[in-house]
């Protein structure tokens, strides 16, 4: 009788196994995940403090299913440098957008069809567009919704430009 008992809760525990994995996968491929944001390149929106203390922030994969973006969301991309990295940056300009760079090659630059410029909010400290041109839409793997670690700062990330940056107006262009 303990036997047959332990054979069904194997059993319904194996079956449960099998259904809760494909569906928790799914679910982090298409829905949502966590990750962990290190390093100073986005200071002082993500890691304020510095050190070891890293913010922990929800990265939303459903709403970038069809790569619509925003001038101001965070988004997590594959780094353009090394594919086996993904970055947390700032969108700063859209396809089609004129630029101003911060030490690119070129001072000014139209985003290609298929872009997109992203920057840190450290500029002395990351690693962006300003490094390796415009980025692919094709690399872009979520937008960061909310801060959910630690819990004093728990808040939504809402889409913002630093200022004096995203696209030139038509009167910086002809000036």
């Amino acid at each position: 009788m303990a036997q047959q008992a332990g054979r069904r809760y194997m059993r319904a525990f194996v079956s449960g196994f099998f259904v809760a994995v494909p569906v928790t996968v799914t679910a982090l491929d298409r829905l949502a995940y966590v990750a962990r944001v290190e390093g100073a390149s986005m200071q002082p929106s993500l890691n304020p403090e510095g050190g070891s203390d890293c913010d922990v922030v929800l990265l939303n994969r459903w709403s970038v299913r069809n790569y619509e973006v925003q001038r101001g969301d965070v988004v997590s991309v594959m780094s353009p440098k090394n594919p086996q990295q993904k970055i947390i940056k700032r969108v700063i300009g859209l396809e089609g957008d004129f630029i101003r760079t911060l030490g690119y090659k070129n001072r000014f630059v139209r985003v290609p069809d298929g872009h997109f410029w992203l920057e840190g909010d450290h500029h002395g400290h990351s690693l962006d567009s300003n490094s390796f041109g415009p980025v692919s839409v094709g690399l872009l793997h979520g937008r960061a919704s909310h801060i959910i670690w630690p819990p004093n700062r728990w808040q939504r990330i809402a889409a913002s430009l630093p200022p004096n940056r995203g696209p030139l107006d038509d009167e910086e262009e002809e000036g």
